[in-house]
């Protein structure tokens, strides 16, 4: 693959998609080529913004588009089996937003597609990508806080009670576990492995959606990791990592972060690491290195990653009640 001529394709110019635009201005030997919207006047808004040259009516069109190299799917989670089943049927590579489905059979059904197909796909988890997260990695590689014994995070806002919104439409998938408790879940991953057991409270709202999740996760190294999401009042926001010789803390807001303190008896080193854009530029970096160098998956964000993962997540909403009404029991 040229990489002077590495062609973007993107569903879905919401919010999100801004970010990715945003960034790809700074990537080398990258354009957004192409985006696909059923509202074609805000698709055609978005591509007179950014300089996009096609843009489409159909999310099919964009999929058969032969001069796009790649597929960025930034619409809600509620969508993206299908959308990326579409464009992996279609023998375009993917990278598509967090959470990759809403629950892990679906994660599963595109793992075994992109295999089949000998196809690119990964799970848009930005954090991973951040170099305030590389400085993270250094210092718990080195030893710097010694063993890691507990990890403490949050991730919540209070939002407008408006119940046709899609954060709390549980026919969009709606709650705060997919939505923003994916977060604490993936960088304790990230962190301490897969835990070996886990407990969860969780509160539904009136809409059926949860909308308070607190889970302790237990690690085979008798680690925990605690954490908060929910959409009911802000809270704290950062990641803190502690070990037998000092700590670690991602400052607010932890999932975009750009600054981290690192404390060990006698010292406190508070570090920042800025980004060069919208910070979805290290994942786009990613994902065409991936795609340059032939592999089908991303060492930092693995197929297995998504799928445990998820599979955890669907294990915390059996566990709290939570279940969508266009998705069959959990667990059947």
């Amino acid at each position: 693959m040229n990489k002077q001529s590495f062609r973007w394709g993107l569903i879905g110019p919401g919010r999100i998609a801004h970010a990715f635009a945003e960034a790809i201005k700074v990537v080398d030997g990258a354009e957004l080529y192409a985006l696909a919207s059923r509202d074609y006047h805000r698709g055609r808004a978005f591509a007179q913004q950014y300089d996009t040259p096609q843009v489409y009516s159909t999310y099919e069109k964009l999929a058969q588009d032969p001069d796009v190299d790649a597929i960025y799917i930034a619409t809600p989670h509620r969508f993206h089996h299908e959308q990326a089943r579409l464009c992996l049927e279609a023998g375009k590579p993917v990278l598509c937003e967090k959470s990759l489905t809403v629950n892990a059979q679906e994660t599963q059904d595109l793992i075994s597609l992109a295999k089949e197909k000998n196809l690119f796909l990964m799970e848009a988890l930005w954090t991973r990508y951040l170099p305030i997260y590389q400085q993270v990695r250094q210092w718990l590689d080195a030893g710097a806080i010694g063993e890691v014994k507990h990890l403490n995070s949050s991730f919540g806002f209070r939002i407008n009670r408006d119940l046709d919104d899609r954060l709390l439409n549980p026919d969009l998938a709606g709650g705060a576990l997919l939505d923003v408790g994916i977060y604490p879940i993936a960088m304790s991953q990230w962190v301490c492995g897969d835990p070996v057991s886990f407990s969860a409270h969780g509160y539904l709202g009136e809409t059926g959606v949860d909308e308070y999740v607190a889970v302790n996760l237990q690690y085979a190294n008798s680690c925990v990791s605690q954490f908060i999401t929910n959409f009911v009042t802000t809270t704290r926001n950062d990641l803190t990592i502690y070990g037998s010789a000092g700590h670690i803390r991602v400052h607010p807001m932890f999932w975009g972060g750009t600054k981290a303190t690192l404390v060990t008896e006698g010292q406190e080193l508070t570090v920042h690491k800025p980004f060069r854009a919208s910070g979805f530029e290290y994942q786009i970096e990613e994902a065409m290195r991936c795609l340059q160098a032939g592999l089908r998956e991303s060492p930092t964000m693995t197929h297995a990653h998504s799928l445990a993962n998820m599979t955890l997540m669907d294990n915390i909403r059996q566990r709290i009640g939570m279940r969508y009404p266009f998705e069959p029991a959990l667990g059947a």
